[in-house]
């Protein structure tokens, strides 16, 4: 009788707990713009020119050698 008390707590604890429930991933929020996403798109532009003008002169540079050759 004297342990009758504590077998109905450790039930009603028991009765009362929930089981762990699966741990999910937060969702992806959707990104921020932020001030200077314009200035990485400018620069971005400007790299991609910068390029566009290498290959030109490479491609001139390689125009001429052949007709000195």
């Amino acid at each position: 009788m004297r342990y009758l008390p504590l077998w109905g707590l450790a039930i009603a604890c028991a009765a009362c707990s929930k089981p762990p429930q699966p741990h999910e991933p937060p969702t992806p929020q959707a990104r921020a713009e932020t001030p200077w996403d314009s200035l990485e798109a400018q620069k971005k532009k400007a790299q991609d020119v910068q390029k566009t003008v290498d290959e030109q002169a490479k491609a001139q540079a390689k125009a001429i050698e052949a007709q000195t050759q």
